[in-house]
């Protein structure tokens, strides 16, 4: 479901240009800023990069990750 809303012509504009770079629509990158905004705020203990790099991950494409092999204390 989608909801119109009223936002301040600026951030819209600043949106558009990030969104283009990072092939998202305007809407979607504004969506993404609220996202990690929200979860910022819900985890004031993480840094910002941590929780939108972790918000873009749990977005990827899983037939793209590496298998990640553990070598203990022996390796």
């Amino acid at each position: 479901m989608s909801v119109s809303i009223r936002i301040d012509e600026e951030i819209y504009d600043e949106a558009k240009k990030i969104a283009k770079a990072e092939f998202r629509s305007a809407p979607q990158q504004i969506e993404f800023w609220a996202r990690v905004g929200k979860c910022a705020l819900d985890n004031p203990d993480l840094p910002i990069e941590f929780v939108r790099d972790l918000l873009i991950s749990k977005n990827m494409d899983k037939s793209l990750a590496e298998p990640f092999e553990f070598k203990g204390a022996d390796a």
